[in-house]
């Protein structure tokens, strides 16, 4: 395993991070049913092949997520770790909701401090909920009295924005961004990495296979991976291409199998800044732009928009449209669809927009599944569709 210096905390952090969002489950319709003893196996695999950094958040897998991590860190794990959790910004609605929530999470994860304790999900509108109820100030008081030991946030809004909250506090230690070859441009971007960086924040990136896009490359995609000299899985590419940058201080990977632990630990003693060639970097700028060219709906899967209000599987409807475009199959995911449901499929949306407010990527989902219908259920035109929402 191969370390990094966590911004100017000068705590050293694994290149690869493990994320408590993507756990297996004994029932796939039901988030919180963890598979413990896969999930233990996978997570206790990475720590003891050198992987020192665990991140939680108070909504993973239904609330179970940290209650898992809390069982998973005893026998001696926890002081091999250091924790990272989140404060839910959108459960804060008066004051003392913050301490509230915080002693919660210690209980749950069975320890007496978070090494690492992040606000939740930053936009502007969460910024001004921060700013309401003083929680700066509630934050420099936990971190005197040792219940976390450095504070940060996560992020999902634009780099304005993000420079804005950078600038506006001067005890950050930490932030975490949406970062991937893709996404160069998107919310943060490199931009954002650099500037945070630039100021002596440690940098955790998520999101680095853009919830699995990237794990399963469509032809044309493929076929510009296999003008590469060297032979590598879609997997290795995109981790090497985060480690070559210098402000990343480690991947989190929200690994869901054995075997994503073991292919992710493996590749993190391998790569780091200076890994990649000139031309290496030119065949990432060329692929990018082919999976911008394929990919309509930007969605990651982190299911932030669930539950949907009528139940609808927001990221499933969103993956079989994706999925038939990328992959040149629109007659299956046609096919696919209208095996659903009725009240399953994208035609059920009530345009409450309540998802809307929660999505991290900002996707016009109400817009979407009128779309999504229109291609998938009623055979119209994917093109003209896909042209009409560009629009």
């Amino acid at each position: 395993m191969l370390y990094r210096q966590f911004g100017n905390t000068g705590v050293e952090v694994s290149a690869l991070g493990f994320g408590a969002m993507r756990l297996p489950t004994t029932d796939p319709k039901d988030r919180s049913s963890i598979d413990e003893v896969l999930a233990t196996r996978m997570v206790r695999y990475a720590i003891d092949h050198g992987v020192n950094y665990i991140d939680t958040a108070y909504p993973y897998h239904n609330g179970e997520s940290e209650r898992f991590v809390g069982r998973v860190l005893q026998d001696g794990y926890r002081e091999k770790v250091n924790l990272a959790t989140k404060l839910p910004m959108w459960a804060i609605e008066a004051d003392g909701d913050a301490e509230r929530i915080l002693n919660e999470q210690l209980e749950k994860l069975q320890t007496d401090h978070i090494d690492f304790y992040l606000f939740h999900g930053l936009r502007k509108a969460r910024w001004e909920t921060v700013q309401k109820f003083d929680l700066l100030k509630w934050a420099a008081g936990v971190l005197a009295d040792g219940r976390i030991r450095h504070v940060g946030f996560s992020f999902h809004d634009n780099f304005d924005t993000f420079k804005m909250i950078i600038d506006a506090y001067d005890q950050w230690d930490f932030c975490q961004i949406q970062h991937n070859y893709i996404d160069i441009n998107n919310q943060a971007g490199t931009k954002g990495l650099q500037y945070a960086g630039s100021k002596g924040l440690g940098v955790v990136v998520m999101e680095p296979l853009l919830g699995g896009r990237l794990v399963e490359p469509p032809q044309p995609v493929q076929d510009l991976w296999d003008t590469a000299p060297t032979v590598q899985t879609p997997v290795e590419r995109a981790m090497r291409w985060l480690w070559d940058q210098p402000e990343v201080s480690l991947v989190l990977s929200g690994m869901s199998t054995l075997e994503h632990v073991v292919e992710n630990v493996a590749n993190a003693g391998t790569y780091s800044v200076g890994n990649m060639s000139d031309d290496d970097k030119a065949l990432v700028a060329q692929v990018r732009a082919k999976y911008e060219e394929l990919c309509p709906i930007p969605c990651t899967k982190c299911e932030y928009c669930l539950p949907c209000s009528v139940e609808l599987n927001i990221p499933g409807l969103f993956d079989i449209l994706n999925r038939g475009v990328m992959y040149n199959k629109m007659d299956e995911a046609r096919e696919r669809y209208l095996r659903l449901d009725e009240d399953k499929r994208a035609a059920a949306c009530i345009a409450c927009r309540e998802c809307e407010a929660k999505c991290p990527q900002s996707i016009p989902i109400s817009d979407w599944m009128v779309h999504l219908d229109e291609i998938l259920g009623q055979g119209m035109d994917v093109d003209a569709c896909l042209a009409t929402m560009v629009e």
